[in-house]
């Protein structure tokens, strides 16, 4: 079982590891070459948000007519494709094209691969939070390939026009080979779909409302972290660190995501409510703060891994958040809702954080406005109450199918 949530775990290197948070490696380069403002800069990732917005709305019914088995494979050779073709552009509306397209395409594969994580839980219920934490920790791969690949490559093709062009397409290539390794799990998990009936509504088992604080805590994550993952390297940047320094933090915030997963592995499988949510959105304001109250190498270092070590788990403690208040069939809606929020807080947050910067303060100042957004979502996530008990729930999922993987290697 630990083997598919590995494979599985490639999928959210690809859709947010790579399509999402590479971009963060690339905006100085670019930003320099093609004489963006922040705003602009920033609007490349709101434009990525919108996509993955798009995406999420058209997700449930996708996920009706395919099954996210073959929306995870689809998504995640169209997001590798669009990669690709960033490389061949320098014009700012045709790469705010392929950014939308790149995020609608990111959406599919993130989003079949969160409810493919979660009913592989039901498989060892008692490992349900390491398996989820597995599959969203898989983004911090795609970081720290990212961190180790793109500063080679600029170094490389820096005397190359337009030298950034080359990262887009090795990243694409990355993307391509976790595309293959992706194989694997979609075909296995195919037999973990829950039963349908001919009565089944899946609107009767999921209400927006019932959700209301944590959709709103997790929305303003949306708007708090992205504003960090997008202008943190700009900001080491003009503090004056160097290519290595870069390399460095970026490499160890993405291998704090990957050991989030053991982290925070009981706490998801303990609660029921908002409150991990709160606690993580908490702790991820404070990391995103420290970078502005000072350019030590060690606070520097601290903020990185903070922030590595909890951002993709709070992204996980939606999903448990789903799979421990609502009936399996209503997964997929649920994880979807969540993800509509949290594509509007990417939208506003980038742009936001960019307009900011451009103005007194800088970039500091934008950091500022990200932590108060990441605990104004603290606040209300902490508002979630659990919906059902834990034993009803239990009597109503329905059991594994034959042929389901049954235990872990």
């Amino acid at each position: 079982m630990l083997r598919l949530a590995l494979a599985l775990s490639a999928g959210a290197a690809l859709s947010l590891g790579i399509t999402r948070f590479a971009y963060g490696l690339l905006l100085p380069t670019m930003r320099a070459d093609l004489g963006w403002s922040y705003t602009l800069a920033g609007a490349m990732n709101t434009v990525n948000a919108l996509g993955y917005l798009l995406g999420a709305l058209l997700m449930p019914r996708l996920m009706q007519i395919y099954g996210p088995s073959r929306l995870l494979w689809l998504g995640a050779v169209l997001a590798s494709s669009f990669m690709g073709f960033s490389g061949f552009f320098t014009d700012a509306w045709a790469l705010l094209l392929q950014r939308l397209l790149a995020g609608a395409a990111s959406a599919l594969v993130f989003i079949a691969g969160g409810l493919l994580a979660a009913r592989l839980g039901t498989v060892q219920p008692q490992h349900s939070g390491l398996v989820i934490g597995l599959y969203y920790g898989g983004t911090g791969f795609g970081i720290v390939v990212s961190a180790l690949l793109v500063p080679q490559v600029l170094g490389w093709a820096g005397q190359q026009a337009h030298s950034w062009a080359w990262a887009w397409w090795v990243l694409a290539l990355v993307c391509m080979v976790a595309t293959l390794l992706l194989l694997w799990p979609a075909r296995v998990l195919q037999c973990l779909a829950p039963p349908v009936t001919a009565d089944f509504n899946p609107t009767n088992l999921f209400q927006w409302r019932w959700f209301a604080f944590a959709l709103a805590g997790y929305g303003m994550f949306g708007v708090g972290y992205i504003g960090y993952m997008t202008f943190v390297i700009a900001l080491l940047r003009e503090q004056g660190a160097g290519a290595t320094s870069i390399t460095v933090f970026y490499a160890l915030l993405g291998l704090a995501v990957v050991a989030s997963s053991r982290i925070w592995a009981s706490l998801l499988d303990r609660y029921k409510g908002g409150q991990v949510l709160a606690l993580l959105n908490a702790l991820l304001g404070l990391a995103t703060l420290l970078p502005t109250l000072s350019a030590h190498w060690a606070v520097i270092l601290a903020s990185g891994l903070l922030f590595g070590a909890v951002f993709l788990s709070l992204v996980a403690s939606t999903t448990t958040l789903v799979r421990h208040n609502l009936l399996p069939a209503a997964w997929g809606n649920g994880i979807s809702a969540f993800t509509i929020v949290f594509a509007f807080g990417q939208i506003v947050g980038p742009t936001v954080v960019g307009w900011i910067a451009d103005g007194p303060g800088g970039l500091p100042r934008g950091m500022v406005f990200s932590a108060l957004a990441l605990w104004l979502g603290a606040i209300l996530a902490w508002r979630q109450r659990p919906l059902v008990s834990s034993a009803a729930l239990q009597r109503a999922v329905p059991p594994v199918p034959p042929g389901a993987p049954a235990s872990s290697p």
